[in-house]
């Protein structure tokens, strides 16, 4: 079995949502001082490759911790965009592998848009899915939906659309996924397990894809 790691590296100088603070890491204890070396580490719970949880936008909804632990895993396919110029995937660009999605719980898309970590260009002009395309895709009862961008909604949005359509049916949402051309067209495993926190609108993940 091939295990493909899907997740950027969390550091102090990553790129992180607008208006939010990248994380602190601090040595709290050091070798040469204490005798073990210990950091500690302050970042919000939507940073990096991450989780949004239905209680993320919708009040009253799931936090992560209220989800069973097998929510993270299951079945995924993968969907390769990257060649698609308009900025909103619709449902007519889904529907054709609409035979295939239902067979899995996890829907990821490439975009490309990973390519462009790092850069101002990676905060805009990214693909999402329209409204009625992520109202079509809640139809198959996802487990999660993950793309390689900062957000499932485009960086202007003040209602999100995308985020809400999925969240309200418990569909997880995966953002700032990398390395997904390193997927088979085929179905694969996938996990995204979250750090166990109390009220979790969000977490940090390590998002892997299983080959076999």
């Amino acid at each position: 079995m091939k295990i493909v790691d899907l997740t950027h590296s969390v550091s102090p100088n990553m790129p992180v949502y607008p208006g939010t603070e990248p994380p602190v890491f601090i040595t709290g204890c050091s070798i040469d001082e204490i005798g073990f070396l210990e950091k500690k580490i302050t970042l919000y719970s939507h940073t990096g490759t991450h989780i949004d949880a239905p209680a993320h936008l919708i009040k009253g909804h799931n936090t992560l911790d209220l989800l069973p632990i097998n929510h993270f895993y299951g079945p995924a396919l993968m969907l390769d965009f990257d060649m698609f110029k308009p900025e909103t995937i619709g449902v007519k660009e889904l529907a054709p592998y609409q035979d295939k999605i239902k067979d899995v719980e996890f829907l990821l898309l490439h975009t490309g848009w990973s390519q462009y970590w790092g850069t101002e260009k990676y905060f805009s002009n990214y693909n999402v899915l329209s409204k009625e395309a992520a109202e079509w895709l809640s139809k198959f009862g996802l487990k999660g939906f993950g793309s390689d961008t900062i957000s499932a909604d485009t960086a202007d949005t003040h209602d999100y659309p995308v985020h809400k359509a999925l969240l309200r049916l418990n569909t997880i949402i995966i953002e700032n996924l990398t390395n997904l051309l390193a997927l088979p067209r085929n179905i694969f495993d996938f996990s995204c397990f979250p750090l166990n926190f109390e009220d979790a609108d969000g977490s940090p993940v390590r998002a892997v894809a299983y080959i076999k």
